[in-house]
This record gives structure tokens, C-alpha cells and sequence, in this order.
């Protein structure tokens, strides 16, 4: 599938972004770590049936522009939150956030509680991750290191967001209230060679602390996925979205 993308001008610079579909809630995908909008080709023409989605690449990762300033959770947040006011795309949201993007959807609903109605964490890195650094072998020295090689297509650039994953963590610790909506966490299920078994599990262990987050949370295993369940098993994160989406709905109608 090709993915049409357009160009939104922003306070700092161009993004590259796609809407497609139509319905409510409004879905955002959050790519992990410098990922690009294609990472969605195997669930967003399915997701477009009922919802309307966007998806879009930030500063740095292939047609957007070079970031001009420390990609941290807040600048990150704020830049993508002045893009869908740009846009017309209006809460209240169905996040969807994948590895680095859990973080910048959990910082998101902290920062701005009444436009986010439900977030879906896919593989999503959680603020712990940060100190499983003391489990690690030879095969990754740090927590950074992991999150590159899972996540990262840079270069390792000076402004790039895979440097400031602390200084996110830290912005998130500063708010301490969540808002009470559907929270859903998709983890894979199968071991991965490029992570120490130890660190791997532990991380899963963080990844279910993410229920915590919201009274209304559900655990969901994708069995045959390890980082990516999208690619690997697109019809489990599909059928994750549509429930999140359907008690979104369920919510706003008994309002």
C-alpha cells in the first residue's frame, strides 16, 4: 500500500503527514523511534474504515524537516499538538503509540487530559525502562542502545530524539494526573535476539505496570510479535484499535 503524503507547515518547520478514513474517534499513530508513517501500511487502510487516522513523520525521519531544536517528550508533544490544531484534526483523540511513541502519547494525556478520550500502547516503551540498564549484558550497554536498535533509523544527529528519552521520562514524572480513560497495552509475546532475555522480561514486567495508568485497562498478547506486532500481526493491533474505539464511543454515548 501506498500512503499519500502531504506537507503541513509549522512554527518549526514542515511535516509530512496523512489523513485517512473517516469516523470518530479520531485516531493518531505515534511512530517508536525516528519511525516512518510506513510503518502503519498494514493497519491503517483497515483503521480508515472507521475512524478518520493520522499518521505522520516528525522532524528528521525521511520528507520532514531536519529539527531545530532538542527533540524532547515536550517539544515533541506541543509540536504535534499545534499540527492537529493546524489541520483541523479535533479531539478527543485515540492514541495509538508505539515504542518511544507510548511515551509521547502518556506524556500527551497528561499535558492536555481533555483531548485525549483512550491510547492504545503498542510495544510501548514505559518511563522504568530507563533503569533497566543495571540488567544488561555485553550485548547492550544501555538503555539508549536498546531503544536505537529497536527503534532508531537516524544518525545519531545532535538534536535527535533518542538522546533526550531521560529528559522525557523526567517531563513525564513532573505530572503526576492521568485522566481516567480506555487504556490498552498490546505486548509481543516472543523472545527477541537483539534484547537480553532478563532485560526483555522485565521490560514486559514495566509494560503491564502501564495498566495502572486507567481503571479501564486491558492486557492484550501478541503471541507470534516481538517489537513490531503491527507488521507481524497487524489483525491483533486492528482488532485493539476498533475495541478501543468502539468503548470510546460506547462512553461518549452514555454521557
Amino acid at each position: 500500500m501506498k500512503i499519500e503524503k502531504y506537507y503541513v507547515e509549522t512554527s518549526k518547520g514542515k511535516l509530512q503527514y496523512n489523513i485517512s478514513g473517516k469516523g470518530k474517534p479520531n485516531v493518531v499513530l505515534i511512530n517508536g523511534g525516528s519511525g516512518p508513517i510506513e510503518g502503519w501500511m498494514k493497519i491503517l487502510p483497515e483503521i480508515s474504515q472507521f475512524s478518520s487516522v493520522f499518521s505522520y513523520n516528525r522532524f528528521g525521519v525521511t520528507g520532514s524537516d531536519k529539527p531545530i531544536e532538542n527533540q524532547d517528550g515536550m517539544t515533541i508533544v506541543n509540536t504535534l499538538h499545534e499540527t492537529l490544531k493546524i489541520l483541523g484534526f479535533e479531539p478527543p483523540y485515540l492514541f495509538v503509540g508505539h515504542s518511544l511513541g507510548g511515551l509521547y502519547a502518556n506524556l500527551y494525556a497528561r499535558l492536555y487530559p481533555n483531548e485525549v478520550a483512550g491510547i492504545v500502547f503498542l510495544e510501548s516503551s514505559h518511563p522504568k525502562d530507563i533503569k533497566l540498564e543495571e540488567f544488561e549484558g555485553k550485548a547492550v550497554k544501555t538503555i539508549n542502545k536498546m531503544l536505537k536498535m529497536l527503534d532508531s533509523l537516524s544518525s545519531h544527529k545532535q538534536f535527535d530524539e533518542v538522546n533526550f528519552v531521560k529528559r522525557t521520562v523526567s517531563q513525564i514524572h513532573q505530572i503526576d494526573a492521568f485522566p481516567e480513560i480506555p487504556v490498552f497495552v498490546v505486548t509481543g509475546g516472543k523472545k527477541n535476539r537483539m534484547m537480553p532475555e532478563e532485560v526483555r522480561i522485565k521490560r514486559q514486567d514495566n509494560q503491564l505496570e502501564l495498566l495502572t495508568l486507567s481503571k479501564n485497562s486491558k492486557h492484550i498478547v501478541a503471541d507470534k510479535s516481538g517489537h513490531f506486532p503491527q507488521l507481524s500481526e497487524p489483525r491483533v493491533v486492528i482488532d485493539t484499535i476498533k475495541n478501543c474505539a468502539n468503548e470510546i464511543n460506547e462512553l461518549a454515548h452514555n454521557k
